[in-house]
């Protein structure tokens, strides 16, 4: 999978890559070079005393180190930038590939992985690359070059090279081996943290009131202990590699200099032969060293990109028709023809049969009981899921014949949990219409019955809104989303429930204002309180997923038993003429 994510990113950075192959190579060379040097200045030098040979192999061992370690800085700095911009590249295909994702796609991953996985996997991914880059061309040439030149010193002492190289390999290898379960574990239980985190961040208000502090301390403590372990088993790994290494390196020195001072005391090799087949020794073994240490990344990397790969690979199950249908009509009604819906796995659909029809310029309302699947009706228009059976029209086109963006550019919707975005009241409102003016923001206010208290914010529209909303109160939360619902300007406002945090005043006062400025457009409502709905053009009855009646308040009052009974249980908030009629 590694090699697959890899292969997605790399090509678009092909003449970054040669350059950083170039300078790997002169490195390389350069590096390979130096060991020779040094044995003449001893053997032909030192050894002769001639200080002139010794200078002037000096000067060009200082102008190839210069050569090796500029290449290594520019190859160094090369394999960062293209690392960090794949990483960069990855991030963003994820971030994209998440919004392309339905309801049903989010939630089967969960948003603490996908947190996960686009931030802390694809770091693994791009710090596992940077040392691919500087190892891939630099390590198998410095280990055959460095056999090479140390076979022209002293073709008796490969031997020692022939059982160090594999010892090392071999030793580095099962430490490796060892790692990669422990791997999976550790970013396992990165997404166990992030996941209750993340919960008791967004629920500290529940967690409080329930006094639950220390059995959350207790969930985060078990799964941050985890992540502890799992931590330290692969540092103890990490820690045993080093000291083998370190090992190998200083028996295959020792074995040099043992058996090579024979050689040279019998004249079969001179010291500076002898000192530069240790030096090659010591590069084809750090060569080894090199590989096997970026190895040791490469399984957690592979967990990632594993990871990775599977949310890219993944198809949301809403998607663009082939050929798309225009959504041609001036202002777009909607229409739902035998709707059927079930959410994947479950044995009985949640909604069943489900047909009305919402005009431009009325107002439709959705009543029922929790449960009933009020709020999924509504959500299957702007297609947060698609239907199982049936047909949803907007506009008199079947919403999964016509493109995504024209489904969505016709409709403004609130939903049963309003969230603000970091930012200030007018970057929120402009959500709707990055374009429109002040003067709009504050019309859109007006309606929403919260030019008062924005007003009275510090900044007005400039004021500072926490993210997620936390710094306002709840209605004032939802008063706000439905400003930017209005700011929009859309032909349909699909409202999920977002009355049920204002008195019954202000909401009067809303739906009084926003019914002076819906004259062309599709208002349906999703309300749990009969006195939002109760002047509604129609009311459709929802029970068990399927309609039990549909019509005007006075009508349903004689005719929906159901809905009689919801109007007595809330007799007491209707206006008097309302509660009479329910008498």
């Amino acid at each position: 999978m590694l090699i697959r994510l890899l292969r997605r990113g790399l090509p678009a950075y092909a003449g970054l890559l040669a350059a950083i192959a170039a300078l790997q190579v002169v490195g390389v060379l350069a590096n390979l070079y130096l060991p020779n040097l040094n044995g003449r200045i001893i053997d032909q030098g030192v050894t002769l005393g001639d200080v002139d040979y010794i200078v002037r192999t000096g000067a060009i061992m200082l102008g190839v180190s210069l050569v090796a370690i500029l290449a290594a800085i520019a190859a160094v700095r090369l394999s960062a930038q293209v690392s960090a911009a794949v990483g960069r590249d990855t991030r963003a295909q994820v971030f994209s590939t998440v919004l392309r994702f339905s309801e049903r796609e989010v939630i089967g991953f969960g948003a603490p992985t996908l947190i996960t996985r686009a931030g802390n996997d694809v770091t693994q991914v791009q710090t596992v690359l940077t040392m691919m880059l500087l190892v891939v061309v630099q390590a198998p040439i410095m280990m055959i070059g460095g056999v090479f030149m140390a076979l022209q010193e002293d073709a008796g002492l490969a031997w020692i090279m022939a059982v160090a190289v594999p010892l090392l390999a071999v030793a580095i290898g099962l430490v490796i081996s060892r790692m990669v379960p422990w791997f999976k574990v550790m970013q396992e239980a990165v997404d166990r943290v992030n996941r209750i985190l993340r919960e008791q961040i967004t629920g500290v208000r529940v967690v409080r009131a329930f006094v639950r502090e220390q059995v959350e301390r207790d969930r985060f403590e078990a799964a941050n202990v985890e992540y502890t372990d799992a931590s330290i088993s692969v540092g103890k790994l990490m820690a045993l590699a080093f000291p083998t290494v370190m090992v190998i390196f200083n028996l295959s020195s020792a074995a040099v200099l043992w058996f090579g001072a024979h050689r040279v005391d019998s004249g079969a090799v001179q010291v500076g032969s002898l000192i530069a087949f240790m030096q090659y020794l010591i590069q084809v073994l750090m060569a080894v060293m090199m590989t096997t240490m970026a190895a040791m990344m490469i399984p957690r990397a592979e967990v990632s990109a594993r990871r990775i790969v599977e949310v890219l690979d993944t198809e949301s199950t809403v998607v663009d028709p082939g050929a798309p249908q225009p959504i041609t009509a001036e202002y777009a009604g909607v229409e739902f023809r035998d709707v059927t819906f079930r959410y994947p796995g479950a044995e009985a659909p949640v909604l069943d049969g489900i047909s009305f029809v919402a005009t431009p310029g009325t107002t439709t309302a959705i009543i029922g009981s929790t449960g009933s699947g009020k709020s999924t009706v509504l959500s299957l228009i702007p297609r947060l899921h698609d239907v199982t059976e049936g047909a949803v029209l907007v506009g008199g086109v079947d919403v999964r014949q016509a493109r995504l963006e024209d489904v969505w550019a016709r409709i403004a919707y609130v939903p049963q949990k309003p969230y603000l975005f970091t930012g200030t009241v007018a970057s929120n409102l402009r959500y709707g219409d990055p374009d429109a003016s002040d003067e709009n923001l504050w019309r859109a206010l007006r309606v929403a019955q919260a030019e008062d208290f924005v007003t009275r914010m510090d900044g007005g529209l400039e004021a500072r809104i926490a993210q997620g909303g936390t710094n306002v109160s709840g209605g004032q939360r939802q008063r706000l989303a439905i400003a930017r619902a209005l700011v929009r300007s859309a032909d349909i406002l699909l409202f999920d429930d977002s009355f049920s945090a204002l008195d019954v005043a202000t909401d009067a006062r809303l739906r009084e204002a926003l019914a002076e400025t819906t004259e062309h457009t599709t208002v349906i409502v999703v309300a749990q309180r009969v006195a939002t709905i109760i002047d509604a053009d129609q009311i459709v009855v929802i029970e068990d997923g399927g309609i039990v009646g549909i019509g005007t308040h006075d009508e349903l009052l004689g005719s929906c038993p159901t809905y009689r009974e919801i109007v007595e249980s809330q007799a007491a908030t209707l206006p008097g003429a309302a509660a009479g009629s329910a008498s």
